[in-house]
């Protein structure tokens, strides 16, 4: 990659992040050839937010790389305290060969990479999800063969793993189509940002408020949580805005025969999905949870693997 970092999918060209794809399967189906890719390395990994898949994906997808990882919450640094992001950069890049970091506000994951002297990854910002996209687009991947002229509709709240997903899949020929109530859309500067990559791919990028709209004819279908870490208080509101946005097994029936269903995990089953849904064949969601492991230590190796 041409950056140092890895903090949202707008960093990398359209071919780097075929080729991250493409490392992704090689790490997956070829572990062994990785087992000392980052021998003697260590990963900071810097937890504003708890997390499962995050945490245990780039732990054991470190020592399995040869690495070490060590885990930071936000009582165990001295950010909390007072100490500047930037100081924190520097002196982690003295100790550490990487720093994967889980934070609320994006200029944080912004500010670790300004001052790093070392590749920092966003494993979470409010902003992107960067590599919970790598994650599914090797998922879709593997179910399709091919991801140029997929279609896939984002049903839910218009948040980091939505904007993730137009960024990805505008880069990577997939047309994507969001549906959200008023109000709850993706940021508009993401979603030109999009537009613009699609152009060159061919993909399509379009926000709905009909559900039904987005999803009919499409290969895939994700969504989301209503209610993010940090929008607690929001929970009730959000209740009522998102009725009729569940994805069910009726929405499902609009889509293509060979659609499956995605979503980034944790699932509330009974809220944003029928748990007929989650829990049917069509459903991809325990894949994409192992592709984080697959998908991560792709972007590991890229960034800090021996050349």
């Amino acid at each position: 990659m041409r950056s140092k970092d890895f903090l949202s999918i707008s960093d990398v060209t359209i071919e780097e992040l075929e080729a991250l794809l493409e490392r992704a399967v090689h790490v997956k189906q070829h572990p062994e050839q990785y087992r000392q890719a980052l021998a003697g390395q260590t990963l900071a990994m810097i937890f504003q937010k708890p997390s499962t898949r995050t945490r245990v994906s780039f732990e054991v997808g470190t020592w399995q790389l040869g690495g070490y990882a060590l885990y930071l919450s936000g009582t165990d640094l001295q950010i909390g305290r007072g100490e500047t992001i930037a100081d924190t950069a520097r002196v982690l890049s003295r100790y550490c060969n990487g720093i994967m970091a889980r934070v609320f506000g994006h200029a944080d994951i912004e500010e670790l990479g300004k001052w790093a002297t070392v590749p920092v990854i966003n494993g979470l910002s409010d902003l992107t999800h960067p590599c919970q996209a790598a994650a599914d687009f090797l998922t879709l991947k593997e179910r399709r063969g091919t991801l140029a002229g997929l279609r896939l509709a984002y049903v839910g709240d218009g948040n980091n793993v939505a904007h993730s997903l137009m960024l990805a899949g505008a880069k990577l020929g997939v047309s994507v189509s969001v549906a959200t109530p008023p109000g709850y859309g993706p940021k508009a500067e993401v979603v030109e940002r999009a537009a613009s990559d699609a152009k060159r791919t061919g993909a399509r990028i379009a926000v709905e408020e009909r559900p039904e709209d987005a999803v009919r004819g499409a290969d895939a279908i994700y969504t989301d949580v209503w209610t993010s870490m940090g929008q607690e208080q929001e929970q009730q509101e959000r209740r009522k805005a998102f009725a009729g946005y569940q994805v069910s097994a009726a929405m499902m029936r609009l889509a293509n025969p060979e659609c499956v269903f995605m979503h980034c995990l944790p699932a509330h089953r009974g809220e944003e999905v029928a748990a007929e849904v989650a829990d049917s064949p069509q459903s991809v969601i325990f894949d994409e949870a192992e592709n984080r492991l697959h998908a991560q230590k792709a972007i590991m190796v890229e960034l800090m693997g021996k050349r």
